[in-house]
């Protein structure tokens, strides 16, 4: 067993769950886009293990540096980085949560007339016969097994709307 500075006993279980903990962490980073890694403002050395390994395709070569950016991470404090990956992957969520919302709406238009009327309530200004036409169209397409070109439509009239 090794002491901390603290004079805490730290266990080597302990240590190397931190460091797989780190490490996880740093496969997160890697599977963010390149403009978001941008953003989050991270130390050189850093930046530049993340990038590299965006490039490898090898496993190997990808899990190598996968534990060398677990390393270079002990050496940082990873309290911002892991809030700053918490917050995107949150934003993320919302955004996924919001797509759903939107595509059952489509669905609800789509198979029930009932629905457009419950839509307009809840949406002031919302462009009824337009809406009408895409929904009648896009039963249309779904019977004779068209692409979906009228659904795709409706999806982003609804989509220019506020959140409810």
């Amino acid at each position: 067993m090794n002491t901390e500075n603290d004079g805490e006993i730290v266990s080597r279980t302990k240590k190397k769950q931190q460091v797989e903990e780190l490490q996880k962490l740093g496969v997160a980073l890697i599977d963010l886009p390149a403009v978001t890694l941008d953003a989050l403002d991270l130390p050189a050395q850093l930046l530049t293990a993340v990038r590299d390994a965006q490039r490898f395709t090898s496993h190997g070569a990808r899990r190598r540096q996968v534990q060398f950016i677990g390393k270079i991470m002990r050496k940082i404090d990873p309290e911002p980085v892991r809030a700053a990956v918490a917050a995107i992957t949150n934003q993320s969520a919302t955004v996924r949560a919001r797509q759903k919302r939107l595509e059952q709406w489509r669905e609800r238009l789509i198979a029930d007339d009932a629905a457009l009327t419950e839509f307009a309530g809840g949406h002031a200004g919302a462009d009824l016969q337009a809406m009408r036409t895409l929904i009648r169209n896009a039963r249309k397409e779904i019977a004779e097994g068209k692409p979906p070109r009228a659904q795709r439509e409706l999806f982003r009239v609804l989509r220019d709307f506020p959140d409810d």
